[in-house]
């Protein structure tokens, strides 16, 4: 298979590997050669004519161009503007609750929450102390070398923040940093304060609540003699009782998995966030939970969102996410629109409405059951969207900090990193995952190759259990796990 027209309705086909000037597609003859991921024009249109793919608009050429040639940004220009007006016009599909049950080895929390994973994160309340977390964990794992148990990991998170932050940023930080000390893939955390930050210690010990005491362990560094020391010994109380936990089996309904994209290209919309789109309803009809965010990327889709909502007051708390992120770029006084990256235009994709609609296949058909804020943390089972901004690494931590055990990460340029959860890579093509195997965990370009959906989704959902139960993800393999929290304001 070497293209694809996603809808009939589409005046464009999408090459799904490179395809040569004088090649036939759909009867028409290219006139230049196309790049695998992007759009072939099927007959001649004008200026201002609208591009249409996967049935919709995608935006508006800016001049002629005759069938056979490339569409790209260099020729189309988006057709979104400011704010908008919504109306709920509600079309939903159920998901049938699945006949066969399927379960996964999780850590059962005593607050009966499952954890995909068992560790032991020590989080800084400030960056004052970020060395001296990184210190006692450096020291802590040489101490017990070889005597780990059935804890996977010990991490320190270090981050910018804590300090010389107002309103929002402020808030943002501490909820997150809580977020975190909750979350059931920690068996035990230690939370370390310097003294004097505006994150001041008893405060967010207040916001976090009640936790197990021999699990989630504070103090103040100005407040201790010999900090490392301290942290040390705090530490080994903490393993003490994360060493004993083992994995149980759970059911899949307690599983809670964020849905991600970045580094899109062409293929995105046609291999790997369909597939996660099949996966997010097979996990909805488990009776599980999956998340949608990175909002700016719902512009030029979000009606399609808004009328998958359960009821009108779900669709009005869509419409505020849509529009109070909106209203935060016009506050900037940036354009609402600057979307898609220079990546994502390489990579075939030409403006925010082809990235939007492609984006949002990732959460399928499921009607939207809740809605949440930044730092919030999930009460609602089935699909619900979150509000936070594109970028990859806050957006994953948003996802993680809400109380997805899992983050689900479509890439057709590829990128290492990981958020404070296990973050899978897959990859959109094939040469990606061939190229990059020490990134990407999970190949969706065997789609473009003729593969079946079905064949491949029962794949994925294997090695997502897999990973669920305890296989590590390439992220985790390397060590690379980080946190960013989203900044919006003044710093002192």
């Amino acid at each position: 298979m070497k293209f694809i027209q996603i809808n009939p309705d589409d005046n464009v086909a999408v090459a799904l590997q490179d395809l040569s000037k004088g090649e036939n597609v759909l009867g028409v003859t290219l006139l230049e050669d196309i790049p695998r991921g992007h759009k072939i024009l099927l007959k001649d249109a004008r200026e201002g004519e609208n591009i249409i793919k996967y049935g919709f608009p995608i935006g508006h050429l800016t001049r002629y161009a005759a069938a056979g040639t490339k569409v790209d940004h260099s020729c189309i220009k988006t057709n979104l503007e400011g704010l908008l007006d919504y109306r709920y016009d509600p079309a939903l599909v159920e998901i049938a609750p699945s006949t066969v049950r399927r379960t996964f080895m999780g850590f059962r929390r005593g607050d009966g929450q499952v954890g995909v994973r068992n560790q032991i994160w020590v989080i800084p309340t400030v960056g004052c102390v970020n060395g001296i977390c990184e210190q006692i964990v450096s020291r802590f794992k040489a101490e017990i070398a070889g005597r780990e148990g059935s804890v996977d990991a010990i991490v320190a998170f270090p981050h910018n923040y804590g300090c010389s932050q107002l309103g929002d940023d402020h808030e943002n930080t501490r909820r997150i940093l809580a977020d975190m000390v909750h979350h059931p893939n920690a068996g035990g955390v230690l939370v370390v304060s310097l003294g004097c930050e505006n994150n001041q210690l008893d405060a967010f010990r207040e916001l976090v609540g009640p936790v197990e005491a021999t699990r989630v362990r504070m103090f103040a560094c100005q407040k201790v003699g010999d900090e490392v020391e301290y942290g040390l010994q705090q530490l080994r109380e903490i393993f003490a009782a994360a060493a004993q936990d083992r994995r149980v089996e759970v059911p899949v309904s307690e599983l809670r998995v964020g849905l991600k994209c970045g580094g899109s290209d062409g293929l995105s919309g046609i291999t790997a966030n369909p597939l996660l789109g099949v996966f997010s309803d097979w996990i909805v009809a488990q009776g599980g939970t999956t998340v949608l965010t990175e909002v700016p990327e719902m512009f030029g889709a979000e009606t399609i969102l808004m009328n998958r909502c359960q009821d009108k007051a779900t669709f009005d708390a869509t419409v505020r996410l849509i529009n109070d992120f909106k209203e935060y770029f016009i506050r900037q006084g940036m354009p609402v629109y600057e979307n898609p990256s220079p990546g994502n235009k390489a990579g075939g994709i030409s403006t925010l409405e082809e990235k939007s609609l492609g984006c949002t296949q990732k959460c399928g058909k499921s009607i939207v059951r809740g809605v949440l804020g930044y730092g919030d943390r999930l009460s609602v089972k089935g699909l619900n969207l979150l509000s936070a901004p594109g970028n990859d690494l806050v957006a994953s931590t948003a996802l993680a900090a809400s109380g997805c055990q899992i983050v689900l990460f479509t890439t057709g340029r590829g990128t290492p990193f990981g958020s404070f959860v296990p973050t899978m890579k897959i990859s959109t093509n094939t040469p990606l995952a061939e190229g990059k195997p020490g990134w990407i965990d999970f190949n969706a370009g065997v789609l473009a190759q003729g593969e079946a959906m079905d064949t491949v989704a029962q794949r994925f959902i294997e090695f997502v259990l897999a990973a669920a139960s305890g296989s590590p993800v390439n992220n985790e393999k390397n060590g690379f796990r980080e946190i960013a929290i989203f900044k919006s304001g003044v710093t002192l």
